[in-house]
This record gives structure tokens, sequence and C-alpha cells, in this order.
């Protein structure tokens, strides 16, 4: 599958879920899903009745780019990361403090700048060797692939699990800023985007607006 931008995908991917999914755990879902956002820099949600705010999906990312693990914050903005602790605010989720561990993000630059043909150039964040860590946020995200082909500065996220409604949303516009800075740090284009979630979901909540 292919979309121009990030609102394609969302709402082909509601009506889809909500008319194809399977009915598992108070979701609708489906099993290994992955498409194509041929310009990810277009990265705001814009169906009405999803009522996404830029605002918000913003101040995630500057809290990734601030590395600090506290959800002290930003739980003030969305509630559920007041869920993801154990009481001392700190969660495994902030994915700016997971790149920077034994400095994955430079290692990816460096490692593009020196082999743009590289096929080394990759982000992980979800370790199943810390699975003790996971009780109250384990991570959705697997790792981030970064190629250069045609000049321009590709990227492919994988995902354990995907909630549209939220997670996509909000990912989706972090996942294209890393892009974009990436692509900066290289001096090339931004390229194509692909999405990978082995469990691509909706909330049974959510399926029951009225639009």
């Amino acid at each position: 599958m292919r979309f121009k931008n990030a609102n394609e995908a969302f709402l082909h991917y509601f009506l889809y879920i909500k008319d194809n999914g399977y009915d598992v755990q108070n979701t609708k879902c489906l099993f290994n899903e992955g498409f194509y956002i041929e310009n990810p820099l277009d990265n705001e949600i814009k169906v009405n009745f999803r009522t996404w705010k830029k605002e918000y999906a913003e101040y995630e990312w500057q809290w990734y780019l601030s590395k600090n693990r506290s959800v002290k914050e930003i739980k003030t903005k969305a509630k559920i990361w007041d869920k993801m602790h154990i009481g001392d605010d700190i969660v495994n989720s902030n994915y700016g403090w997971q790149w920077s561990r034994k400095k994955q993000l430079d290692y990816v630059i460096s490692e593009l700048k020196k082999n743009p043909e590289s096929r080394r150039a990759v982000l992980t964040i979800y370790d199943g060797k810390e699975w003790n860590t996971f009780n109250n946020d384990t991570p959705c995200t697997l790792a981030i692939n970064f190629n250069i082909f045609d000049g321009k500065l590709n990227m492919s996220v994988l995902m354990r699990s995907n909630d549209l409604w939220f997670g996509f949303c909000n990912d989706q516009y972090c996942f294209s800023k890393l892009q974009e800075s990436v692509a900066k740090e290289l001096d090339i284009e931004v390229g194509w985007y692909y999405h990978f979630a082995n469990n691509l979901h909706l909330y049974n909540k959510h399926l029951c607006l009225k639009f």
C-alpha cells in the first residue's frame, strides 16, 4: 500500500479496520500490516472526526529530544503517560532516550556519511533482553531503519503494536521529524517512510464514535 501522506493512510486504515479487523482484546486489529507514505513531511492528521492536535505531537517530539525519561510534565498533556510508570514518573518509551543509548543515533549518521549504501543504519528501541523492565511500559516500536537510495533518505519503522487512533497519529509525526533531522545532518532530501505494525488496531471505544 502507498499513500501520499499520513492523513490519507489514517483514513484508509480507520475505515478498513472498522470493516475488516479481527476482534481481539477490546480492539479490532490487523496483523502484519505495512505501507509507504510517499511524503512523510506532510504529517498532519486532518480528518475532522479525529481532532488531532499538532501542538501535542510537537510537544511529544520535543520531549523525545530532551532524552528525559520523566513523565512529570508530559502526563499533564496526555493522561496515558501516568499509567506507564511504577510511581517514579520514569518510563521506557521516551524514544529520544532510547536512540541516544550507546549513541545509536550518532552511529547511524556517522555510518551513512561513511557509507551511503550501508544496511547497518538501524536504531533499536524494544529489546527483549530487557523484558523484566516492561511491566508498566513496553515500548511499541521495535526498530527504525534508514537507507539512502536515489539520493534521498528513506526510513522504515517496525512496530510490535500500534494503536491507529493515538499511537500512529503521534508516532508518525515524531518519526517523520526524526527522518527530517537525520536528512539535514546528511544534507540530503527526505524520501519515503515505510510503516509496519505486527498488530495495527483500533480500540472499540473509538469505533463507536458518532461522526
